[in-house]
């Protein structure tokens, strides 16, 4: 019997193949950390709370992502109810997170720890009658691009009835989902 010896038609300079799935591997986790990245940067934004003005909605060191995409572009209106994060009017080097409650046009009244708006008062189902405070607001009509915002533990808030209307130019996304802690995960209402 002849024994043959044939050649390998792969090159020795050939990569191996576990060479070629590394790579691949790498290459794929680049674009997936590229594309997170600019999520993160145009799209979501990760902010962390701090301070009980939005308990029981918020609590302190929570983070969550904000959508700073629509806002900035115009491509979303600001609704009433919308929790959002903006430049501290008083302050614009800090933030702050509140609910939007009057928009511009609005007139807003506090009375007897009852918000209205526009005669109505308005249902809040998130504000617990604990966190309500009694502390009055005269009826005023909110300036056109100008929101009137307040947290949702109103007794120990720092909001519009203290410093005034946020601009809307001030308001830069909205918050929409919490992922830590790990048991508060899940979409901001």
């Amino acid at each position: 019997m002849d024994e043959t010896v044939t050649k390998s038609n792969v090159s020795p300079d050939a990569p191996r193949p576990a060479l070629i799935s590394v790579i691949a591997w790498f290459r794929d986790l680049m674009l997936s950390v590229l594309i997170a990245v600019l999520v993160i940067l145009f799209l979501y934004r990760p902010v962390k709370v701090e301070g009980t003005s939005m308990m029981p909605t918020l609590f302190d060191q929570e983070r969550l992502f904000i959508n700073q995409f629509s806002y900035k572009f115009g491509l979303g209106d600001i609704k009433r109810g919308d929790t959002v994060v903006f430049w501290y009017p008083e302050d614009p080097t800090k933030s702050y997170i509140k609910r939007v409650i009057g928009l511009p046009g609005d007139t807003v009244e506090v009375r007897d720890g009852q918000v209205i708006v526009n005669g109505r008062k308005l249902e809040e189902n998130y504000v617990p009658l604990e966190y309500r405070d009694d502390r009055p607001y005269p009826p005023t009509v909110i300036p056109p691009d100008d929101y009137f915002v307040l947290g949702d533990h109103r007794i120990s808030s720092n909001d519009s009835r203290a410093w005034g209307f946020v601009p809307r130019a001030f308001i830069y996304g909205k918050a929409v989902f919490v992922f830590w802690p790990l048991d508060h995960l899940g979409s901001v209402r």
